[in-house]
């Protein structure tokens, strides 16, 4: 038989309309090995299997390019929003409220791709202790390209775990025991909230790693405790000794002269003198006519029948030295029970006035490297360094009104008696004027305190603190976010829960 080549093949066997010839058609087998052959081998059409091919690649890779940087995309959103998620969880108080919490927050946030996602999910798994949170994520997306390659949809994850922990910090609680607060139950509610602070940032351990409290309330003046005397001047610790008729020196102070009250500089800079409260015998007040006694007459001399008084110091009746001698400072301990006790000690006292510097001052003390050593009972190692790394010094402040002297007769210093002495003693003749004074002395605390890196919060309770109180307690605080204005019970409890979500330290663990 005789074979067909090659030009044979593509024009014998081919006609016009590119069908095969009646005489290729005879010959099938030979034909197709005929035409395999030549059109491997035939080199004017060789790109063209190249160029399919690259085309079909450049479409899988740009079908990849889209979908992966959707993917990408999602993927960064979603796990933003479940570390978002995981910090809303943390900060719950209430245990009931971490996954809601969390679901609310991951929603809001993930809601930004919902154009691009068809379904989401979200877990929360808590530990035993309550003090891990895990959760974890999943998102689906519709394939845009991929779905030519029978890949219709694209999952991605993602997790994250949140360790709840009290950052390192020496906080100090500076309240208000004036008579005011005995009104309306504020005595309690401050009690309640502040106990509801220390929880919080304790959580269920009685102590807590690189934390401690303190505890400082104030009238006027403020009670360091009897067995500071090495602290007083040498004259003090006379008075201490001779002039306190059958009694002891409880502990509370006068304010330094020449400044020194508004710093942290500690006793052996200058030394104090005792808060001594002097007997006022009766005395003839002439526009009433009669004789009158004074704001602490230590005889009871009524019908001339005189006894001593050795010592009264009750909240709303006390006679003797130390009168309105309140509860004592608790220095910085680790042990919560401590802290809890020092609150619910705390009652109002009803003498003196209302001095917020003087509390603010010396819970900026409590806090002070500068005391170190110096403090009985505080925890081994504490006030530690300023700008001690992972460690903050921190001041909650409270008032339930403004800085105050109780009014007396000009024959008794036209005031009660307090850490400044009487008004007289400060330089007033006005009761107006020694608060002007109070309040500039708060103004220059507040700054020095903060100047030394100490984060304060400052609070102002009830309807009595106008808004010039207002506006000097938020000046105070480190920042404007940072003061709190709570008229009710309720207010300031929320007050209370804000400070401590804010000082409770949250981490993403991984």
């Amino acid at each position: 038989m005789k074979h067909l080549d090659k030009n044979q093949v593509t024009t014998t066997s081919l006609n016009k309309y590119g069908t095969i010839t009646k005489k290729a058609a005879k010959h099938p087998r030979r034909w197709w090995q005929k035409l395999y052959t030549d059109v491997c081998s035939d080199e004017r059409g060789s790109l063209i299997p190249a160029v399919a091919g690259g085309v079909i690649m450049l479409t899988g890779a740009a079908g990849l390019s889209v979908d992966g940087a959707r993917m990408f995309y999602v993927k960064d959103v979603l796990q933003k929003s479940l570390d978002s998620a995981g910090l809303a969880a943390g900060h719950a108080l209430d245990v009931d409220f971490l996954e809601s919490d969390a679901r609310e927050f991951f929603d809001a946030n993930i809601a930004s791709v919902d154009g691009l996602v068809s379904s989401s999910d979200m877990s929360v798994v808590v530990s035993d202790d309550n003090e891990q949170i895990t959760l974890t994520a999943s998102a689906t997306i519709g394939a845009t390209f991929m779905s030519i390659f029978g890949v219709h949809d694209i999952t991605v994850t993602a997790s994250t775990e949140i360790t709840r922990e009290t950052r390192g910090m020496e906080l100090v609680l500076v309240m208000d025991n004036t008579g005011s607060m005995r009104h309306s139950g504020k005595i309690d509610t401050m009690k309640e909230a502040a106990t509801n602070l220390v929880n919080t940032v304790y959580g269920d351990e009685e102590t807590n790693t690189n934390l401690w409290v303190g505890v400082v309330p104030y009238i006027t003046h403020v009670n360091v405790g009897g067995a500071h005397d090495a602290w007083l001047s040498p004259a003090g610790q006379t008075l201490v000794d001779l002039g306190y008729v059958d009694t002891e020196w409880m502990g509370c102070i006068e304010a330094r002269p020449d400044g020194l009250d508004e710093t942290d500089d500690p006793p052996s800079v200058e030394p104090f003198e005792p808060f001594y409260w002097e007997d006022t015998d009766r005395t003839w007040i002439a526009r009433l006519g009669r004789f009158r006694y004074g704001g602490n007459n230590w005889i009871d001399d009524e019908d001339d029948d005189k006894i001593t008084i050795n010592e009264i110091n009750s909240r709303s009746n006390a006679r003797g030295p130390n009168r309105g001698c309140g509860e004592q400072i608790t220095p910085l301990v680790a042990e919560k029970t401590k802290v809890l006790n020092a609150i619910d000690d705390m009652a109002p006292w009803s003498f003196g006035g209302t001095a917020t510097p003087m509390g603010l001052v010396w819970g900026w003390r409590v806090l002070s490297p500068r005391w170190r050593g110096l403090w009985a009972g505080a925890a081994l190692g504490t006030p530690v360094d300023y700008a001690t790394p992972f460690m903050d010094k921190v001041i909650v402040v409270l008032t339930d009104g403004k800085n105050e002297f109780i009014s007396d007769e000009v024959e008794f210093g036209r005031s009660d008696y307090s850490a400044y002495g009487k008004i007289v003693d400060m330089g007033h003749t006005s009761i107006g004027d020694a608060r002007d004074d109070l309040d500039d002395r708060f103004d220059r605390v507040c700054a020095n305190a903060k100047n030394d890196g100490v984060i304060i919060y400052s609070i102002t309770f009830g309807s009595t603190p106008d808004d010039d109180v207002q506006s000097a307690f938020r000046t105070c605080a480190t920042n404007p976010s940072f003061y709190f204005h709570a008229p009710t019970a309720s207010s300031l409890e929320e007050a209370f829960e804000t400070i401590g979500r804010q000082l409770s330290n949250l981490r993403l663990s991984r």
